[in-house]
């Protein structure tokens, strides 16, 4: 099967074949630029939508990431952007091997077709050319002999003729010869245009049309076989990445399958364990028996002669510490507003903190003092003078980060050292509390008791139970004696009291000690007559009486 052959007279037909040809190849072309944006657009949307779920950093949802399942789910964000990151190596493969590649075949391709078309052209005009040479020597052939026979009529005419003289008739005979000779003259012109025509005829339909066409069918064939070659190419580059997807997505079920639910619950018990002990039993009060009901105790008498309002302050305040707190204002440098599980954590993260500083510090101290080195054995490479400014500053920023991790370090251990078991302070306050609520409940049984009308409401007991508190507190508090000083104290650092019941102190500052750390690692000191509270006994360096030690 051969174009050259079969279609020899198809010229215009293959023409237009070959250029929808190439528009399907361009079209393609097309198709796969289109899908390679799709992949870029696709791979951005995954990757701006791993990048929004990611936790922000420095902030409290990064805090989050520390339970298995939230690790999963980073793992699962972090394996989409890698996922992400192999849509866009099939967007650059594809724009690689397949379209680039084909665009400039395109244009080679149109180059050729463009060359063999010409060709074609050239040779069609070529047997035209014979075919009209061949046509003006025919006509010219026909009329010489129409020529010759009028001549040779017109001299036979006057030949016959008596009354014509012998001149003329010689005259009209040599006429009709040389229009013969031009009848044999164009003859022959005729015959050899005629002969090299058919030759020229025979090279064109045999020779030149087909090897051009034979030209224009390998062309096309070639352009059908790229195109599937690139069809190939299409399906290779997806199955190359997909031995990748597959490991993101096993990564995301290997992250699914690593989120234990125990292990979270633990990490929510260190998160939020406070470190206290739940409070021990209420004691049994017996009303059956005779007993003496003092003004200031828990009677309705004295709740409503009292105190109106609920009053927590002045100095039966720093009885209560550390149960209650001032307000939600800025934390505490040593974080004692928290708990003691809780202030410890942040305590030990402080520390771990300030370590790492010391070591950056350090670091850069010791290259400093290499390039100083350097300096000295190579004067011409840099003054050594000028890294003394910067030596000394990182020097004090050390020394400065060792005093703060000393003091964070002191505090820790305060609060490591009372972990263990309750200190007796806690213990006392906790029976404060449980007393005073147990005994607010009581009277609060005693009011319905005593209701006029044997009526009770909510409201009614609310009111009262703040009213019997707050007798409580204040005549509780406020009816004893200001303790006496046993000793005196220097505060080795600043202390902010954040907190109410604490006090604040300016390093070297003397003061009153009126009561010794009960194992809590809080003293009482008193400035003046109406300014008391307590501080970290680590803040403080206590010189007690000895007359008020012995008693």
């Amino acid at each position: 099967m051969s174009w050259g052959t079969e279609l020899w007279d198809q010229f215009d037909n293959l023409e237009k074949h070959t250029q929808w040809g190439i528009d399907i190849l361009e079209k393609y072309i097309k198709f796969v630029k289109e899908r390679t944006e799709i992949e870029l657009n696709y791979a951005k949307q995954l990757r701006n939508l791993s990048k929004k779920y990611q936790p922000k950093k420095n902030s409290k949802e990064e805090e989050e990431y520390k339970y298995t399942a939230c690790k999963a789910f980073l793992s699962t964000l972090n394996e989409m952007n890698d996922y992400a990151g192999q849509h866009e190596v099939i967007s650059e493969n594809m724009t690689s091997q397949i379209t680039v590649d084909l665009m400039r075949y395109v244009q080679e391709l149109k180059q050729e077709r463009k060359s063999n078309f010409h060709d074609g052209r050239k040779a069609q005009q070529h047997i035209e050319t014979c075919w009209k040479q061949l046509e003006s020597s025919k006509r010219r052939f026909e009329r010489d002999c129409k020529e010759a026979d009028r001549a040779q009529q017109y001299f036979e005419k006057m030949d016959a003729d008596i009354n014509v003289t012998k001149a003329d008739v010689e005259k009209a005979r040599q006429q009709a010869q040389i229009r013969h000779q031009m009848a044999e003259d164009s003859k022959a012109d005729y015959s050899s245009t005629l002969q090299r025509f058919n030759q020229e005829q025979w090279e064109y339909y045999h020779t030149h049309i087909p090897n051009i066409f034979q030209k224009i069918q390998e062309m096309e064939e070639r352009r059908i076989v790229r195109i599937g070659e690139s069809m190939k190419t299409y399906a290779e580059v997806d199955r190359q990445v997909i031995p990748i997807i597959g490991k993101c997505l096993d990564g995301i079920v290997k992250a699914a399958e690593s989120i234990n639910q125990k292990n979270d619950s633990q990490l929510v018990v260190e998160a939020y364990k406070s470190g206290f002990e739940p409070p021990g039993d209420i004691e049994f009060e017996d009303y059956t028996q005779p007993m003496k009901r003092t003004v200031s105790d828990n009677s309705l008498s004295s709740a409503k002669e009292g105190k109106p309002e609920l009053k927590f302050g002045g100095k039966s305040r720093g009885k209560l510490w550390p149960f209650i707190k001032k307000n939600k204002g800025a934390t505490p440098e040593d974080f004692s507003n928290l708990p003691p599980e809780q202030r410890r954590k942040k305590l030990q993260q402080k520390v771990d903190d300030l370590n790492k500083e010391i070591q950056k510090e350090t670091d850069q101290r010791d290259a400093i003092t290499k390039m100083k080195d350097v300096y000295l054995k190579n004067p011409q490479m840099g003054d050594p003078a000028s890294l003394d400014h910067k030596l000394t500053e990182v020097t004090q920023n050390i020394e400065k980060l060792r005093l703060e991790t000393q003091k964070f370090e002191a505090w820790l251990a305060e609060v490591e050292g009372r972990l263990p078991a309750r200190s007796e302070q806690a213990r006392r306050q906790s029976g404060m509390y449980d007393g005073q609520t147990h005994q607010a409940v009581t009277n609060c049984a005693q009011d319905r008791e005593s209701s006029p009308d044997g009526s009770y409401t909510e409201e009614q007991s609310q009111e009262r139970e703040l009213k019997v508190l707050a007798t409580d507190f204040d005549d509780e508090f406020d009816d004893e004696e200001p303790l006496p000083a046993i000793g005196t104290c220097k505060a080795l650092y600043t202390f902010e009291g954040q907190n109410e019941g604490t006090i604040s102190v300016t390093e070297g500052e003397m003061l009153s000690v009126i009561e010794e750390d009960k194992g809590d690692g809080w003293t009482r000191i008193r400035r003046s007559e109406d300014e008391e509270g307590y501080v970290p006994t680590s803040y403080v360096e206590v010189y007690l009486d000895k007359n008020a030690k012995g008693s």
